[in-house]
């Protein structure tokens, strides 16, 4: 069994992982200023909590996009399990060609739902990664990255339009009963749940045209389960889409 590890902006996904399936898994907010023994601590309680003994994980991997959480997470996992855990980066053996500008910048959360989109649906492939920031990726029939779109996240969008104005209230992402809203609150749900599906229908239309074929389209991210039944082409939501690619990336990279 291994631990794995996501760090993004808003939140940390843990999850236990043996022989491919994916067990406790657990979500809890980024916090940027933790230190290494906070992070153990909290590791801690959360594998006595499933009755998981640390010291019988056989390795770890992280991935993350927050650098200063990166090591104070090698840390924590360290302290309570005694395994020094990989960390997705250069050099690290995916099987993913990249073919980018500069391949170095590619974030280590896109590379790992790359391959797992690969790995468990295979390409070409388009990945929604639907968070703090709506990224969309594309993966063409040869398995190469070759690069994508990012947006403001929706929730952070909606964040900023509230607080960014004085009459226009924050609101929860859900969506209303009409398409053209009668009051303030269902014309912002309205634009978040709607306007967020029509979009990413255009980006994929727009991204098929482009390419000269059709893709399979993977969503995962806190929000994809709000905004993915309103969009008009066929996406599958994997909640677990990123552990499934620490998985695959941990397997390549075993000694």
């Amino acid at each position: 069994m291994i631990l794995a590890i996501d760090v993004g902006n808003t939140n940390i996904v843990m999850g236990c992982i043996e022989n491919g399936k994916i067990l406790n898994v657990v979500r809890v907010h980024t916090e940027v200023h933790c230190t290494d023994a906070e992070y153990a601590i909290k590791l801690k309680h959360i594998l006595e909590m499933y009755g998981i003994n640390p010291k019988k994980f056989e390795g770890a991997i992280i991935s993350s996009v927050v650098p200063q959480v990166t090591e104070a997470l090698k840390h924590a996992v360290k302290l309570v399990s005694g395994i020094d855990p990989m960390v997705v980066g250069p050099g690290m053996k995916t099987g993913l060609n990249v073919r980018i500008d500069d391949p170095s910048t590619l974030a280590g959360d896109l590379v790992v739902g790359s391959v797992a989109a690969i790995a468990y649906y295979g390409a070409p492939v388009i990945i929604l990664d639907m968070g703090t920031a709506t990224t969309m990726v594309v993966v063409d029939k040869t398995n190469s990255y070759i690069g994508g779109a990012i947006m403001p996240g929706v929730k952070l969008a909606y964040s900023a339009l509230s607080s960014g104005t004085s009459l226009l209230p924050d609101i929860s992402i859900t969506a209303p009963k009409k398409f053209i809203g009668t009051n303030t609150v269902d014309s912002m749900r309205s634009g978040a749940v709607f306007g967020s599906a029509a979009m990413i229908d255009g980006m994929i239309d727009r991204m098929e045209e482009e390419l000269g074929y059709k893709c399979n389209i993977i969503a995962n991210g806190g929000i994809a389960q709000a905004i993915v039944p309103y969009c008009r082409h066929e996406i599958a939501v994997d909640e677990d889409l990123l552990l499934k690619g620490l998985w695959v990336i941990y397997k390549k990279n075993k000694k």
